[in-house]
């Protein structure tokens, strides 16, 4: 067999890479699908829409490669996390769009939760803060406001589960409701330092546990597909989130090392080994992606809007045609000229977990023009990444020697130099910068003997690109000091 397929159900679009015994991609097909927003803070998409553009990308790049299914090793897959999706058992049909990662809708919820002092044992079994960012909460809001929703689930009648388990109940025709140990960690339900559903968070949270999925390990043959939709046959063996396939896919495997995803939002793994700890700066503990099959950890930082500024400025702005035109127009200005963007569209993420922050643009000037705009956009990404990395650095007390980037926006060469310029260390960006599909094709290929040991990947890794970091220390010092101030304006807004 010549290929693994990676399946990466991304936030705004649905992919499928191919990539041969290399690493290397040998075709890929991408689509966008529709988003929703009902309400202010709300965020939605199709469960259906979803599904169909995922499997159209997977016959696509399939068609691309001039491949057949029985080319395929094995099926890699990788999602967007948070975001929930209940449906029927006895149709396969969501009964709510799925509540996206994004969305704030439950923010007022969280907020009681937190103030009846719920926070700590949350935290002490989850890794986790009690944010809306979460599953839970989106579970909770749809059992008590779609009608009949909570009485038939539970009858069992229901199943909840994050995009993978949508994605792998239809492939295998409903005979497999499963999760992975990544994703599951992500929900407030499950206790990552046992390594399984929590029973009095289920209660804590009002869900019923008939309607939970089974949990397995990230590199694990769970079944195979059994549609006719043009992958027939095929063997489902790796799931991760994306941002722990990103963090595998980047040979971040021993204690210490990190990376960070440049995406909708932006992700910074640090691999913390074996052993659950809890953070003092506000970042998370998540389980980590593992070829071992056994739990390991990481610190994570969750930045809300990465590359989705980007996005903003194309649909909401129009000062772009398409994403990829962001870089020469920022480019076309030497710099922002004083303009500074707070991004807080859906409030902050880590280090600050403030869901009432709001988007800021300050600065602007008569002669502000669209280049300064554009180019404080893809500051602000930078800036958000590097509020993280100093909580990490207080976490650990050692200062990254490097830092590995991945997703779309890191192919951008003036925003990764920026990066490394406010950092003040390198910036490593590798050869195949989709990372998230390439770990999800590792730990598939893993399982399945397509390749045959972790460290056979370190060794075809080879052709990183690195951006050395040249912005002088006070100047660097001097922006990093405006920009916190401009974030603690956005944190008052409210």
């Amino acid at each position: 067999m010549a290929y693994v397929l990676a399946l990466d159900q991304g936030t705004t679009s649905s992919r499928a890479i191919l990539f041969d015994a290399n690493g290397a991609i040998a075709a890929v097909a991408q689509k966008e699908f529709q988003q929703f927003y009902p309400q202010a803070g709300w965020v939605e998409h199709d469960p259906a829409e979803i599904l169909t553009s995922q499997m159209s990308c997977a016959v696509e790049a399939l068609a691309k490669a001039g491949a057949r299914p029985r080319d395929v090793a094995a099926i890699g897959i990788t999602n967007q996390r948070e975001t929930v999706i209940v449906w029927e058992r006895a149709t396969g049909k969501a009964i709510h769009p799925a509540i996206v990662w994004q969305d704030r809708r439950t923010a007022t919820t969280c907020k009681q939760l937190e103030e009846s002092g719920a926070g700590e044992a949350i935290s002490s079994k989850t890794g986790l803060v009690i944010d809306p960012y979460f599953s839970a909460t989106k579970v909770k809001w749809i059992l008590d406001n779609v009608e009949g929703a909570r009485a038939r689930a539970e009858r069992g009648e229901l199943a909840f589960g994050t995009v993978d388990s949508w994605l792998i109940w239809h492939l295998t025709s409903g005979q497999k409701h499963v999760t992975d140990v990544t994703n599951a960690s992500r929900t407030l339900l499950f206790n990552i330092v046992k390594g399984e559903w929590d029973s009095e968070l289920l209660k804590l949270f009002s869900v019923p546990a008939s309607m939970l999925p089974d949990v397995v390990w990230s590199s694990e043959r769970v079944g195979e597909v059994t549609t006719t939709l043009g992958l027939g046959g095929v063997a489902i063996a790796g799931i991760a989130g994306d941002q722990q396939a990103a963090l595998f896919g980047q040979l971040c495997w021993s204690a210490g090392e990190a990376k960070n995803t440049y995406g909708t939002g932006c992700f910074l793994l640090q691999n913390i080994g074996k052993e659950f700890a809890r953070s003092k700066h506000k970042l998370i503990t998540t389980v980590a992606a593992s070829a071992q099959r056994r739990l390991e950890y990481a610190f994570e930082g969750s930045i809300f809007i990465g590359g989705a500024v980007v996005q903003w400025l194309r649909d909401n702005l129009k000062i772009i045609g398409a994403s990829a035109e962001v870089e020469a127009l920022a480019a076309s200005v030497p710099d922002t000229n004083g303009v500074v963007f707070v991004p807080a569209f859906v409030g902050l993420g880590a280090p600050h977990w403030d869901a009432h922050a709001a988007g800021m643009l300050i600065g602007l000037r008569r002669d502000t023009g669209l280049g300064q705009i554009a180019r404080a956009a893809l500051e602000a990404i930078a800036f958000q990444v590097a509020d993280v990395l100093e909580a990490v650095h207080s976490e650990t007390g050692a200062p990254l020697q490097a830092l590995r980037v991945d997703g779309g926006a890191a192919v951008n060469d003036l925003l990764m130099q920026f990066q490394a310029d406010l950092l003040g260390v390198p910036v490593v960006r590798p050869r195949v910068v989709e990372t998230t599909a390439l770990g999800a094709a590792y730990l598939a290929g893993l399982a399945t003997g397509f390749w045959p040991s972790p460290e056979a990947l370190r060794a075809e890794r080879k052709g990183d690109v690195r951006f050395e970091p040249r912005m002088p220390a006070g100047e660097r010092d001097e922006r990093r000091a405006r920009w916190q101030k401009a974030v603690e304006r956005a944190k008052a807004w409210a």
